[in-house]
């Protein structure tokens, strides 16, 4: 892992040569932004902070009177549901509902959503509308952007709020997700979301002012970076490894975010919500928080594209060879069955799968034709063998390439 330092050394040739970088005139093009907002820039304890939300609404709603068409992520049901059944109960002899957190059973965080959500969306109803805005309120699941059909149908309420003038408040649905359905976490349903109504620009509220060399909290020494144009295993190893509690204020979800929405084509910015007037201040061009810049692309990805690459998780690995691999990159060909080495993963028909190849970098994402199973007896053999190896079957193809996308 790269320490600090080295992430400080490799960051100065990038910077110089993003000195150029004019955020004035890169931002004064957005139009439709997403923002999302977590838990600890909306709550105070474990009660949900009017002033906090106000600060927010206010800042949105300018931005929205300039003509900005806004969409708002937020987490906070579950704080708010805490606080509120917290107090119904201290003093009372009913059931004890545990307000720390520190090892809630699940019925007890979807009872807290379910209080906590109608607590909160009614507080932005009635400070937005303060500002003469009206608001609607979507919950999803990791299912809702899975199936093709539901994400076309939430992509359509979305503009349709939006035609009308009215600012799309969105949150995980907590009272029904279980491991099975659940995205996880705002940050990255955000950029889901920012994907989905193919948004200019999704800012992210945190806890912190930005992206930093290391975490700013536990060493002095942390620099802000400005600007990232490309999210490189220094930049990883800085946010600190999945699945512990190392990173910089869960800058892990964060950079998943950016590259999804980075991905795409699309700019992000991390910022810190706890500033009056943050978003409206980032699109005057002021030097804000860390600034991700999109990825280069030869053409624009299609909506289906977003959708296969971006907005459900990769269910397995296909590692390839080189020849598969040149194929698919330089020949726009599909993937076919004597090109795969191994596999990874539990995927079934239709699901999206990673492309990697032999030094295990993804390079495409597409949908599976074959579940781990087939794809197991039919790896490294020619089409012409498919018949006697498996029975019965429908495609030459592991993965079509009108079902591919290529990734940078």
């Amino acid at each position: 892992m790269s320490t600090s330092t080295d992430l400080s050394s490799s960051l100065q040739p990038m910077e110089n040569s993003l000195k150029k970088i004019n955020r004035p005139t890169l931002l004064s093009s957005v139009r439709r932004i997403v923002v999302k907002v977590g838990s600890s820039t909306l709550t105070e304890g474990v009660n949900l902070s009017v002033a906090k939300v106000s600060r927010l609404v206010e800042d949105l709603s300018q931005l929205k009177q300039k003509g900005i068409e806004v969409i708002l992520v937020t987490s906070g049901a579950i704080a708010a549901g805490r606080g509120q059944l917290t107090e119904l109960f201290q003093n009372a002899n009913g059931p004890k509902f545990n307000p720390s957190g520190l090892c809630p059973i699940i019925p007890e965080l979807q009872a807290a959503a379910a209080v906590g959500q109608i607590h909160l969306m009614n507080a932005y109803k009635q400070l937005f509308e303060q500002f003469g805005h009206l608001v609607g309120m979507i919950l999803v699941t990791q299912d809702d952007f899975d199936h093709r059909q539901r994400y076309t149908h939430i992509s359509d309420t979305i503009r349709t709020l939006l035609r009308f003038g009215v600012i799309p408040i969105i949150n995980e649905n907590d009272t029904v997700a279980v491991d099975e359905i659940k995205v996880g976490d705002n940050d990255t349903i955000s950029a889901y979301v920012t994907n989905l109504v193919e948004a200019d620009l999704l800012v992210v509220l945190s806890d912190q002012a930005g992206f930093y060399t290391q975490d700013p909290r536990k060493h002095s020494s942390a620099q802000l970076i400005a600007i990232i144009d490309q999210i490189t295993d220094d930049i990883w190893s800085a946010a600190g490894e999945a699945g512990t509690d190392k990173g910089t204020g869960g800058m892990r979800t964060k950079l998943r975010a950016a590259e999804i929405v980075t991905g795409s084509g699309k700019m992000m910015v991390i910022a810190d919500g706890s500033k009056p007037m943050i978003v409206s201040s980032l699109l005057a061009g002021e030097s804000i928080g860390t600034l991700f810049l999109p990825a280069e692309r030869t053409k624009p990805m299609s909506a289906r594209q977003r959708w296969i690459a971006y907005s459900r998780p990769a269910r397995g690995v296909l590692f390839v060879d080189d020849g598969a691999k040149s194929a698919l990159l330089k020949g726009g060909k599909s993937l076919l069955p004597s090109g795969i080495r191994k596999t990874d993963g539990n995927f079934k028909f239709g699901d999206t799968v990673s492309c990697k190849d032999q030094k295990k970098r993804e390079f495409a994402r597409g949908l599976v034709n074959y579940n781990t199973s087939e794809v197991e007896q039919i790896k490294g053999k020619q089409t012409c063998q498919l018949q006697e190896t498996i029975g019965d079957f429908y495609y030459d193809e592991v993965i079509h390439r009108d079902n591919l996308v290529l990734l940078n």
